[in-house]
């Protein structure tokens, strides 16, 4: 499994965010000035698995593209946070053509055991033409 780049307005986030997490994980990745983690998405329909407070980081820093790994609900199951909720790919399909989001911390993605890191400068994802040229060239040396 590799991580592939994908534009940050093509990405539908799912679930709503805790402002101060996004906050400090802001701080954080502004400091390193690196991308370490990228985020899980639906390959399909470009939804939102996991990283909702990275992605809603990205829109802060105006990032055109951010790392993404591509998968589905065949290798990827999902339940819920919230012992009274059962959440299903259904479920999280329909929110999304809804247009609404559920609330934070309610669907709990569980991933293969080999989920790739990432170490790609800010000034990378910022993506201006030379850039986005070495994207593809990444994209397709690693079969997207």
């Amino acid at each position: 499994m590799s991580y592939k780049f994908a534009p940050t307005e093509c990405l539908v986030a799912t679930e709503d965010v805790d402002d101060l997490a996004v906050e400090n994980l802001y701080k954080r990745i502004v400091q390193a000035k690196i991308w370490t983690r990228p985020i899980a998405v639906e390959r399909n329909h470009m939804l939102v698995m996991d990283g909702h407070h990275r992605l809603e980081v990205a829109k802060r820093l105006q990032l055109s593209v951010v790392p993404v790994v591509l998968l589905d609900y065949q290798t990827v199951s999902v339940t819920s946070w919230r012992a009274e909720d059962h959440i299903t790919p259904e479920h999280i399909f329909a929110m999304a053509r809804s247009g609404r989001k559920f609330p934070i911390k309610t669907t709990r993605h569980i991933f293969p055991d080999t989920y790739p890191g990432c170490n790609v400068p800010l000034s990378t994802l910022i993506a201006p033409p030379e850039t986005q040229r070495e994207m593809r060239h990444h994209n397709r040396a690693v079969g997207a």
